[in-house]
């Protein structure tokens, strides 16, 4: 038998309980939303994939934090560089590909799971490409001290700037399609 009973001999299939968990309406999901919250925090934290309180305490104690500063940074812009001069063409075409993929399915086939999907990856890939963008102006100019520090805090706060800005895009699109109501409206 392909479902389980409970009282009153109600029948529930295995994939209503999988649908009922996950609930494939991602703007009425808590889950959506807690994971949107935890994203954008830990994209504001990680700056370049360095801590931004490695960054704060280089700023306060210099010296040695410094240095451990300035090692982060040199090694992950190069792997950043790196990986953007041996693939970075494949990666730019390879995510065209599939965000054209998902703005189709989402906008307009007006699958919600492919919009918050598209709400999620778009203004993190935005940040990822600035990321590449700073990292090679960090390497060009061998940037150290204050300098460093102040090239960092800009990334963190065009960061925070885009996170804030995709949290609205995403509570006002979440709000509209809630009071759409049903997905096949």
């Amino acid at each position: 038998m392909s479902g389980c009973y409970f009282k009153g001999h109600r029948t529930l299939h295995w994939y209503q309980t999988v649908f009922e968990l996950i609930d494939m309406r991602s703007f009425t999901n808590l889950w959506y939303w807690v994971a949107l919250a935890v994203m954008w925090s830990s994209a504001s934290h990680w700056v370049l994939g360095v801590p931004y309180d490695m960054i704060l305490r280089a700023r306060r104690q210099g010296g040695a934090a410094q240095r451990d500063l300035e090692d982060m940074v040199r090694i992950n812009t190069n792997r950043l560089l790196h990986f953007g001069r041996s693939s970075g063409v494949m990666m730019v075409s390879f995510g065209c590909f599939m965000f054209t993929i998902i703005v189709v399915l989402g906008f307009w086939y007006r699958l919600e799971f492919a919009q918050a999907v598209f709400l999620l990856l778009f203004p993190l890939s935005l940040v990822g490409i600035m990321g590449i963008n700073t990292a090679r102006l960090i390497q060009s100019g061998q940037e150290r001290g204050e300098t460093l520090h102040k090239r960092l805090a800009k990334h963190r706060l065009w960061t925070q700037v885009i996170g804030m800005l995709a949290i609205l895009v995403t509570s006002i699109w979440g709000m509209y399609q809630n009071l759409q109501g049903s997905p096949l409206h």
